[in-house]
């Protein structure tokens, strides 16, 4: 038995990065697995390698920002295997420019993502989990969201959107306790992730970057380090945990 055996769950950004490393702990967990993401080419690629390695999974397209994709994602789901226990809002993008860098549309198109896109999502799934018993809903939000400086990369807008999701992490997970919902945050530090990668940095390159600021060697975390919280938080181990903060930032925030 997996700690996910039994579980439907639903991954934004799940293409890559850390998205990609929740879809594919989960599903070696026994969870059946919604992958949805923009990146098509990718999203069936990674997609058809976990069910390629043994796991249930399937994927759809989604944009966050857009009410009417998450209505889609959640038909296919309810079509597909009756039901859903978990939400992991983990899409998000960063442009990095101050507040007065930073134009209107950089602003909206941040927030549209990061905070609009969790808003959506929860949205389409609290009716359900309301009819059924319940659910767990994991927002990835960012030490952005908490601390300043180079905690949020140089994005203004980042760090509202991120700060939002904290918040609003918190109101639904007052607001729907009654329901057996529980809404928790992760606040990821400085990751490795592909992206990074295809931006011409090394895992050595960012540990050195933040050597000063991350007390914890190496000084920079894996995707699948964030993907552990999301299964902690998706499962029956964490029935009594609502409205947390997850800190996973190898001491960052500690500053």
């Amino acid at each position: 038995m997996g700690r996910l055996s039994g579980k439907v769950a639903i991954i934004t950004g799940a293409a890559s990065g850390m998205g990609l490393a929740g879809a594919q702990l989960f599903a070696s967990e026994g969870a059946t697995v919604v992958l949805t993401d923009v990146a098509a080419e990718a999203l069936s690629r990674e997609t058809e390698a976990i069910v390629d390695a043994g796991g249930q999974a399937t994927s759809v397209l989604l944009d966050v920002a857009d009410a009417a994709s998450w209505l889609n994602v959640l038909d296919h789901t309810l079509k597909a295997f009756g039901g859903v226990d978990v939400l992991v809002n983990n899409a998000g993008i960063q442009i990095a420019k101050g507040v007065l860098e930073a134009e209107l549309d950089d602003w909206n198109k941040v927030l549209g993502v990061n905070t609009t896109g969790v808003w959506l999502g929860m949205k389409a799934v609290l009716p359900h989990f309301q009819q059924h018993g319940g659910g767990s809903i994991v927002n990835v939000s960012s030490i952005g969201g908490i601390i300043g400086g180079l905690a949020d990369g140089g994005g203004a807008a980042y760090s509202a959107s991120k700060g939002a999701v904290r918040s609003l992490t918190k109101h639904a997970a007052q607001w729907f306790a009654k329901d057996n919902v529980r809404v928790n945050s992760i606040h990821p530090g400085a990751v490795y992730t592909g992206m990074a990668a295809g931006l011409g940095y090394t895992k050595e390159s960012i540990s050195e970057q933040y050597a000063t600021e991350i007390p914890l060697p190496p000084h920079v975390g894996d995707p699948i380090d964030i993907a552990y919280g999301m299964l902690y938080l998706a499962s029956d181990e964490s029935k009594y945990v609502t409205a947390a903060e997850l800190v996973i930032d190898g001491g960052w925030s500690t500053h």
